[in-house]
């Protein structure tokens, strides 16, 4: 989920517009406060340990302690975000060369600030990942470092894991060097920002290049068979008078700046492999299952695909500004599952390929915000100097699948908590509203359904009743209680 959009779950519902809204927005504001209050009772999502922000506190006081590391802050950096970020992973920066690129990539530096074994590292390690909810966000670090002397602000010297990787007109690596650095962030820019100045003509060329070298690895990832899940964020307007659960479809920049980093985990998980120890996030490719069940979502929108067509070029050719073409780029996501990460102290046997990207993967980008970022950036800082690793981040390698798995599952189930909320409170003027929706998978007792408008999938009991793949159906909108987040559609055929 991206940062800034709040942590209402990609799936399920994609568009619903609610005829009848009873409640005011006051009183629709207070159903979220309470709700989401709740949700972080739930599952037990607290605030950092006093210890740790001590720590933290001291640590941002006293500030890095490695003089020797190079210095780049002559490199005019810049950092791209949604609006109102503060914990900022990374900046960039970068050039032309002959027919390709040079791309410098500077990483929140965490380990500077954060003692093996010590307060922060507990907190970091019970924690996982941020939590981001609509109101606010559960911090994996202490906001004195995550929003404070460890994030790439502008104007403000860091110490970062500094990337340089040259591409040539393809888009291929052809050499890489990943180092310790003193950063300056010239400039803070959103999305929205500099999407408005590419398709203006006034963008400064260090995002002409991102435009440029991002086109390049995407056309390189297409090549190689990955995957684009370009998701929309969902989130909940009012529009004349009227609730809305909608997606905002992510602009091209967004990709763009994906692909740079996704380019730098690529280059890490190298690094990791020769080495002989690291930590990959892989996923394995779709089963002929998960195809043939997107082939039943796409009949049952109405969506073309060629049976010449592949699983990924398919995935590749949705539009998700289109709402039929968005839920589908959904559920391929729910669909590609099986995403792991794999620790190793010597050269893994079998394929390591993360099927999205197809290519071997690690996480790397984000430190303030993911646990095994820290780790894994150490080993890849070892590895490019050919030196032994940290025995703490070694030491860490065994234990961080286990560790990320977990804050996975805490973030995930946070998500569908929030969406459920999300979703009675949207719809609670909507109950005997009747919908239209077709079968896409169906069972003895169940069916799932997806509805034609708005693009809806949910489970339906269906009693004894014949119901086969690709049926219509009609439902009716029976409950939609905020306060146990339900919401029950019924059949009425």
């Amino acid at each position: 989920m991206a940062r800034g959009a709040g942590c209402v779950e990609r799936g399920q519902i994609y568009r619903v517009t609610v005829p009848v809204v009873p409640l005011t927005v006051e009183a629709i504001d207070e159903v979220f406060t309470t709700g989401l209050s709740a949700i972080r009772a739930e599952l037990l999502i607290e605030d950092l340990p006093a210890a740790a922000v001590a720590e933290a506190n001291a640590a941002a006081r006293a500030g890095p302690t490695d003089a020797s590391m190079q210095d780049l802050t002559d490199l005019p950096f810049v950092t791209v975000d949604p609006p109102g970020s503060r914990d900022l992973d990374q900046a960039l920066h970068i050039t032309a060369e002959g027919d390709g690129w040079v791309v410098y990539y500077a990483v929140a530096d965490l380990a500077m600030f954060v003692r093996p074994g010590g307060a922060i590292d507990q907190a970091a390690r019970a924690r996982g990942s941020t939590i981001y909810f609509p109101d606010q966000k559960s911090p994996l670090h202490p906001v004195a470092l995550s929003e404070g002397a460890a994030s790439l602000l502008a104007g403000e010297i860091r110490s970062a894991l500094v990337w340089r990787v040259r591409l040539n007109a393809s888009g291929e690596v052809v050499d890489v060097d990943v180092r310790r650095a003193r950063v300056r962030s010239r400039g803070a820019y959103t999305y929205q920002q500099v999407q408005a100045a590419l398709d203006g003509g006034t963008a400064d060329p260090v995002f002409e290049f991102l435009r440029d070298a991002g086109q390049a690895r995407a056309s390189l990832q297409a090549r190689r068979g990955g995957l684009d899940l370009r998701l929309p964020d969902q989130t909940v307007i009012v529009t004349n008078g009227k609730y809305e659960l909608v997606y905002r479809a992510p602009l091209p920049v967004e990709g763009w700046n994906a692909q740079v980093s996704l380019l730098v985990g690529e280059c890490a998980a190298r690094l990791m492999l020769d080495a002989g120890i690291g930590v990959l996030r892989t996923m394995p490719p779709p089963t002929p299952d998960t195809v043939d069940r997107l082939r039943r979502h796409a009949r049952a929108l109405g969506v073309p695909w060629p049976e010449a067509t592949g699983y990924a070029a398919f995935v590749r050719s949705l539009d998700p500004r289109v709402a039929d073409q968005a839920a589908l780029i959904v559920q391929s996501a729910k669909l590609a599952r099986g995403a792991a990460y794999l620790g190793f102290t010597q050269a893994p046997t079998g394929d390591v390929t993360h099927a999205a990207v197809a290519a071997p993967y690690a996480h790397v980008t984000a430190p303030l915000r993911r646990l095994v970022d820290r780790f894994a950036n150490e080993i890849t800082l070892a590895a490019c100097a050919a030196a032994t690793t940290p025995q703490w981040a070694s030491a860490a390698v065994a234990e961080l699948p286990a560790l990320m798995a977990r804050a996975h599952d805490r973030e995930r189930a946070a998500e569908r908590l929030v969406v459920s909320l999300a979703e009675a409170a949207v719809l609670a003027g909507c109950v005997g509203t009747v919908v239209n929706g077709v079968v896409v998978d169906a069972g003895p007792h169940h069916a799932t359904v997806q509805l034609a408008r708005p693009a809806v999938v949910a489970d339906v009991a269906i009693g004894s009743a014949g119901i086969g793949l690709g049926d219509e159906i009609r439902l009716r909108v029976a409950t939609a209680d905020p306060r146990t987040r339900t919401v029950v559609l019924e059949p009425l055929d």
